[in-house]
C-alpha cells in the first residue's frame, strides 16, 4: 500500500536544483473547453520570495493548484526541487484562499495546525509529543498561543489567515505556496505574516505567493511574475545574483 502522506513518497531532492521550474503548462478544468492557463513557464530558485499578480480570474489559483498537485496539467512539466509533482508531498505547502475553508467545522485551533503534521505522520499514526511541541512553537511565533483552544469559527478574518498559515508553517516545507494570505487582515496580522515571511526566506524556504497589494512589492519580493487571462510574464526580478538563471 503506498498511502498518500507515507514516508514512501519520501524522495530526497536533486542537488543543487531550482525550488520550482514549470515550463510550458497548460491547465484547465473538467467542462471548460479553453485552458485557464497556457503554455506557463517560470523559474524559482531557493530561498526567494515571489509574488504571483493580476486580476480576479487571471489563473493565480489555478497555477498554486497545478504545483500542488490538485490539478492535473493537460500539457507541461512542473519540477519540485528537481522532482515532479507528487514524488515528495512533505516538500510542499500549500495555503488555499480563506473563502475555500469551511470555518464551520467544528475543530479548535490548535487541531487544525496540527492537521499541518499528518504528511509527516500518515494517516494511521497519531501525533506525539514532538509533533504538539512544533504546533505550539509556530502558534506563539503567529501570536495565536492563547486561540489555541478557541473554535476556529470564531476567529477574526486576521486570525483565519494567520491560523492558515500556521498549518502551512508547522508541516516545515521547503516550498510554499500561499493564495492571498493578506487578504481581508488587520494591520497586526499583516506584520505578523510579513515578519513571518521574511524569516522563511532567510531559512532558504522558497515562496510563491498570489497577492492583490502590489504597494510594497519592491520591498517584500525578490521577483514578481503577472498572469493576465492565462498567460505568465515577469515583471520584476530584483536579485542581481539572479541574473542568468
Amino acid at each position: 500500500m503506498n498511502l498518500f502522506y507515507g514516508r514512501r513518497r519520501y524522495i530526497d531532492m536533486v542537488p543543487n536544483a531550482l525550488a520550482l521550474v514549470i515550463d510550458r503548462l497548460t491547465v484547465g478544468y473538467s467542462g471548460l473547453p479553453e485552458p485557464v492557463l497556457r503554455e506557463v513557464s517560470l523559474t524559482l530558485p531557493p530561498g526567494v520570495r515571489a509574488a504571483l499578480v493580476g486580476p480576479n480570474g487571471s489563473g493565480k489559483s489555478t497555477l498554486l493548484k497545478a504545483v500542488a498537485g490538485l490539478l492535473p496539467p493537460r500539457a507541461g512539466t512542473i519540477l519540485i526541487y528537481g522532482r515532479p509533482v507528487g514524488a515528495c508531498h512533505h516538500r510542499v505547502a500549500y495555503l488555499p484562499q480563506r473563502g475555500d475553508v469551511d470555518w464551520r467545522f467544528p475543530v479548535t485551533v490548535e487541531r487544525m495546525v496540527l492537521a499541518g503534521r499528518y504528511v509527516h505522520l500518515g494517516w494511521l499514526r497519531r501525533p506525539g509529543d514532538d509533533d504538539r511541541e512544533r504546533v505550539q512553537t509556530v502558534l506563539v511565533k503567529l501570536g495565536l498561543e492563547d486561540l489555541a483552544g478557541r473554535q476556529i469559527s470564531q476567529l477574526s478574518g486576521g486570525q483565519q489567515q494567520r491560523a492558515l498559515l500556521a498549518r502551512a508553517l508547522v508541516q516545515e516545507a521547503d516550498l510554499l505556496l500561499l493564495d492571498e494570505p493578506l487578504s481581508a487582515v488587520d494591520v497586526a496580522s499583516r506584520r505578523i505574516i510579513d515578519e513571518v515571511l521574511r524569516e522563511l526566506r532567510d531559512q532558504g524556504k522558497s515562496i510563491l505567493m498570489a497577492t492583490h497589494h502590489l504597494e510594497r512589492i519592491d520591498e517584500e519580493f525578490e521577483l514578481a511574475f503577472a498572469l493576465d487571462d492565462g498567460a505568465l510574464r515577469q515583471v520584476a526580478r530584483t536579485l542581481p545574483a539572479l541574473e542568468g538563471v
